[in-house]
């Protein structure tokens, strides 16, 4: 316990850096091409700097870059620090991203996205990107910087892991790593995910819903708003399907008290314009469906009863409707007696003196690729989940709290 409070003394003393690394890369804006941006090549390259400046040694940091013409760069960087362990029978893997959302509405923030805003009365900081992720890559750089300011070696291999493209489906993140570079992993490291969690930090995430995002164009035929024997109402049509669908949470309509909310989810979202005018009967309708579902249930299961349900509607309205997946992801589960679980649960217990539980979640993070490829990963953090928001924010004492929490677990045996 002594070298765990001599600890959690100096990460309260890195306050003000920890401040600081924040507003150096939220000043950059590590954005995906797909959203007008140029990627996390100038912030990858600002926090090796930091890294190097605050005593890492540069030797001990590896670039494992995905390709990817359309920025400047050429590449998309993944950037792997290790810091030694008496042990390296297995690897404590901690991995942040450093991609972030655009700001959105400007008119909705307060300050600039950009520039990192510090309240000293609430321990805020606010800005685009400090709660996702660079809180949790804070906390892991300032577990590790700890350790080295006081001369610790971790007990085991800690590697601290900064990816690309995660908000954007990970093909030039931690797929890419999966598929061309799967040397780096073994079944035995303890995989930690920060990039999620709820705002005391009870919670482990250990399984997630399989997605299923559907496309569904209907094609009928246009006629005039009067004359509706004459054409084929696609918007009609598609309304039905819709009820249809959203129905299937009768249908696959188990529970599992992991999860909040403990169901499935099939819900119409968004819409795509069809006529200009009212009086029209639409021809051509477009909507999604965004599914969170089960992981008892596999999508082929749901794949089939959407088909017959689609056919039912297009046998009843003389339309033809096309189904595509704009995304679609089914992961297993870690199970909540995983070493990392386990691992996690008690370096929490022992920062903080809480009992902390394992959830299943709705969203998708890098922990589901992690997990097809049989690798078991947690996600935890100590977070409000403002991620995506105008006036996103997270409190300081957060970075501390988790920086601690991954200090008890780098030094236990």
């Amino acid at each position: 316990m002594k070298t765990l409070e001599t600890l959690k003394t100096t990460l309260e003393n890195f306050r003000p850096q920890m401040i600081e690394l924040e507003r150096v890369l939220s000043s950059i804006p590590a954005i995906a091409p797909e959203s007008g941006g140029d990627g996390e090549s100038k912030k990858c390259a600002a926090l090796e700097k930091w890294l190097c400046e605050a005593g890492f040694d540069k030797n001990q940091m590896e670039h494992y870059d995905a390709p990817d013409s359309r920025v400047t760069s050429g590449v998309r960087p993944n950037l792997i620090l290790t810091i030694p362990g008496k042990s390296n029978d297995y690897a404590i893997w901690v991995m942040a991203h450093m991609d972030v959302v655009p700001p959105g509405d400007l008119k909705l923030w307060k300050s600039d996205p950009f520039m990192v805003q510090y309240d000293e009365k609430s321990d805020k900081l606010i800005g685009r990107g400090v709660e996702d992720n660079q809180q949790g890559l804070v906390s892991g750089v300032f577990a590790a910087l700890a350790l080295l300011k006081n001369k610790i070696t971790p007990e085991h291999t800690v590697k601290l892991l900064f990816m690309a493209d995660e908000e954007f489906g990970s093909k030039y993140g931690i797929k890419y790593l999966l598929k061309k570079h799967p040397e780096l992993f073994n079944n035995h490291d303890l995989i930690l995910i920060p990039d999620g969690g709820d705002s005391k930090g009870e919670t482990i995430e250990v399984a997630e819903k399989n997605i299923l995002w559907l496309r569904l164009h209907t094609m009928g035929l246009q006629s005039h708003g009067s004359m509706p024997d004459k054409g084929k109402n696609a918007h009609l049509a598609a309304c039905d399907l819709a009820l249809r669908l959203n129905d299937l949470e009768n249908f696959f309509n188990e529970k599992d008290d992991l999860f909040s909310p403990n169901y499935s989810t099939f819900q119409p979202t968004k819409k795509e314009a069809n006529v200009e005018t009212v009086n029209i009967i639409p021809g051509d309708d477009v909507f999604y469906m965004d599914c969170r579902i089960l992981p008892r249930y596999s999508l082929d299961m749901v794949r089939a009863e959407v088909s017959k349900r689609v056919k039912e509607v297009e046998e009843k309205y003389g339309v033809k409707i096309e189904v595509s997946e704009p995304q679609a992801q089914q992961s297993p589960a870690t199970p909540a007696d995983a070493p990392v679980v386990k691992k996690l649960a008690t370096a929490i217990k022992k920062a903080h003196g809480f009992e902390a539980r394992p959830i299943g979640i709705g969203g998708g993070t890098v922990g589901a690729e992690l997990r097809c490829c049989g690798f078991n990963a947690a996600i935890w953090s100590t977070m409000d989940e403002v991620c995506h928001q105008p006036n996103e924010y997270c409190y300081v004492r957060n970075i501390i709290a988790d920086a601690e929490t991954l200090c008890a677990m780098f030094t236990s045996d």
